[in-house]
């Protein structure tokens, strides 16, 4: 009988367990979409027309312009893919995208240059809360509790767009 009720004790806490989990998710409209606005600070989960969450975000710390080169603080713009998703990241959470596309290869080859790469949708751990609106290496940064539920909505393969 005592077997009994710490079986039945540690399922219950197991299950607690679980309701803490960063991994929450997501059964609604598939996310098409991926819309960055580098100068508003926003970023929109699509299906197709219809946009299912809005958030702000923070970029690199040099947000002006278009990312060319490694250490430049920019964040990246243009068409690119989901193509990884990171659920050890240091950042809480992350989802990589395809930054550089070939012809961001092409031109900071042709000026000599390395284009960079880990461009990431990401979360703010504890040790970057300082960190002010911009502060990222390039990447675009939601709230913890934010990347949670964008990691659970959005897959490899989505097309993210990220404009001026």
């Amino acid at each position: 009988m005592r077997w009994i009720g710490i079986a039945l004790v540690a399922v219950m806490l197991t299950g607690l367990a679980g309701c803490s989990s960063k991994f929450k998710t997501y059964d609604g409209p598939e996310v098409t979409r991926v819309l960055i606005y580098k100068e508003n600070r926003k970023m929109y989960l699509m299906h197709n027309e219809e946009v299912l969450k809005a958030y702000d975000v923070g970029l690199g710390f040099a947000p002006e312009g278009d990312k060319t080169v490694r250490g430049d603080g920019r964040t990246p713009e243009g068409d690119y893919r989901v193509d990884r998703r990171n659920p050890n990241s240091e950042f809480h959470l992350s989802i990589g995208i395809d930054y550089p596309n070939a012809e961001d290869r092409a031109y900071a080859r042709s000026i000599g240059k390395d284009p960079g790469g880990d461009i990431f949708i990401h979360g703010r751990p504890w040790k970057y809360r300082k960190g002010g609106e911009d502060w990222t290496a390039g990447c675009v940064a939601v709230t913890n509790s934010e990347i949670e539920d964008v990691y659970s909505m959005i897959k490899v393969g989505t097309l993210v767009s990220i404009y001026r």
